[in-house]
């Protein structure tokens, strides 16, 4: 086992509609599906697929929805921990507009009851060599998990996302922080819009690396004490966003633990640039999980985008 993923798993109820609903106003849908998703288990799957061993720990009902994304995620090739409880598994209505843009809603269900992690749990962290987690969790259960990590030397990888408070000791026992620049305002105490730099700056400034998603724009890498690198986004034609950030996160964990498990400004660029193909492959279509790319994928397209760059 090299790839600990701790998280979140829901059934995405996903409706395509012209325009995202404002406040009162009814919509009518062009399409509906249904996937697997959740932060966790698309970070899981994302990891899976680029190549990692993974072992997820998660909390699912006892329900047909459980079992769906449990079936899904040993077809991924995952090893699962996964809790069975008495609470409907996550779920999430997501909006998708004709500019490929959502909006989400998530229940947590038994995503809540992932608490008090077993010792089987954390003995599985300590044998890792990277920890993947995010904030679809209880607050407690990333801080515990964290702490025998750190005491394991197992590599943390945190996506802060959705948006909450993150107190700065846990900040301070991370390796690599991940967040888009919504989520980097919101950590850092600063308003939307001040500079990706700026935030950059202050949330070095706890002592772990850090990768600002910049959606279109490509990403922003930095450690302590150095000037960040900018990786550019790669230009396609999007059709649904929805589950590209845990597509980068879970392709940026793979490559981490493919190259030196290094948290080196190098390594971190080179696995940026990863992550950031995989997500413009996710960007081109429909659904969290269905839209994430495997290794054979990620290396065929950028190979592809290497010899546009050389003919051009």
């Amino acid at each position: 086992m090299t790839v600990v993923v701790l998280g979140s798993a829901n059934l995405d109820l996903v409706y395509e509609v012209e325009r995202i609903p404002a406040p009162g106003e009814t919509v009518l849908s062009r399409g509906f599906e249904a996937f697997p998703g959740g932060k966790g288990n698309n970070q899981a799957i994302a990891t899976a697929r680029a190549g990692a061993d993974v072992r997820f720990i998660v909390a699912l009902g006892r329900d047909a929805a459980g079992d769906r994304l449990a079936d899904e995620a040993r077809r991924a090739g995952i090893t699962l921990q996964a809790r069975r409880v008495d609470a409907p598994t996550g779920s999430a209505v997501i909006f998708v507009d004709q500019h490929a843009e959502n909006s989400i809603v998530v229940n947590s269900g038994a995503n809540a009851a992932l608490v008090d992690p077993t010792m089987g749990e954390l003995a599985d962290i300590a044998a890792a060599d990277l920890l993947v987690l995010q904030l679809e969790t209880p607050i407690a259960t990333v801080g515990a998990a964290v702490t025998a990590a750190r005491a394991a030397a197992t590599t943390v990888i945190l996506n802060a996302a959705p948006s909450a408070a993150v107190p700065a000791e846990l900040l301070r026992a991370v390796d690599v922080l991940v967040v888009n620049e919504h989520e980097a305002a919101e950590l850092a105490g600063e308003p939307d819009g001040t500079g990706e730099r700026s935030l950059l700056s202050v949330l070095t400034g706890h002592g772990c690396a850090v990768i600002v998603t910049l959606g279109s724009d490509g990403a922003l890498v930095g450690v302590p004490g150095q000037d960040p690198v900018k990786v550019p986004a790669v230009k396609v034609d999007a059709k649904d966003t929805t589950g590209a950030g845990d597509t980068f996160v879970g392709a940026f964990a793979a490559a981490l633990d493919r190259g030196t498990r290094s948290t080196d400004l190098a390594s971190l660029v080179a696995a940026t640039e990863f992550a950031t193909a995989a997500a413009a492959i996710a960007v081109q279509r429909k659904g969290a999980v269905p839209s994430i790319p495997t290794l054979e994928e990620v290396e065929r397209f950028r190979k592809g985008r290497s010899r546009e760059r050389h003919q051009s």
